[in-house]
């Protein structure tokens, strides 16, 4: 993880070369999805531990009881159609409670709805990224995702 500068109780990551180390939890109920989205990571050479959820309630439940119940991913990678517990609850859900009000959340869907997109941004969404069909496009997009998300943003990296 970058160097960090603790400041009114919370840390800071200074940018740098180095990557937030933290496990990602990926958020996704279709297999072959998991799979890509497994196989862009390792392609990629993005090291973070990918934690699965595949469903909203195993979703919660990792953020509440998990694996992340002490401190936070360093992404969730959130999609919103889901079963037992839809995409947009969860963002709802995670935005509501103080303690992991502060995760970075990217919606990576096939949606191309409007009305999703802005719903996302009203309920918190840091991104909406449309998961490109093609792999070389969604390795593409796993790249930025990781240059941005975890090297180049400076918001609060614990809890």
């Amino acid at each position: 993880m970058s160097p960090a500068v603790r400041l009114a109780n919370r840390t800071f990551a200074i940018p740098g070369e180095t990557m937030d180390a933290r496990p990602i939890l990926l958020v996704e109920d279709n297999e072959d999805d998991i799979l890509l989205t497994q196989r862009a990571f390792r392609k990629a050479g993005i090291p973070n531990e990918l934690v699965v959820a595949r469903d909203g309630v195993e979703a919660l439940q990792a953020m509440n009881e998990g694996p992340f119940r002490k401190t936070l991913p360093a992404l969730v990678l959130l999609d919103l159609k889901l079963p037992r517990v839809d995409g947009m609850e969860i963002l709802r859900r995670i935005r509501e409670d103080d303690r992991t009000r502060i995760a970075r959340v990217v919606i990576l869907t096939s949606s191309r709805e409007e009305k999703d997109i802005q719903r996302c941004a009203k309920l918190g969404a840091n991104s909406f990224i449309r998961k490109p069909v093609d792999f070389d496009e969604f390795l593409k997009a796993v790249h930025a995702i990781s240059s941005y998300w975890l090297q180049l943003d400076e918001t609060v990296v614990d809890n």
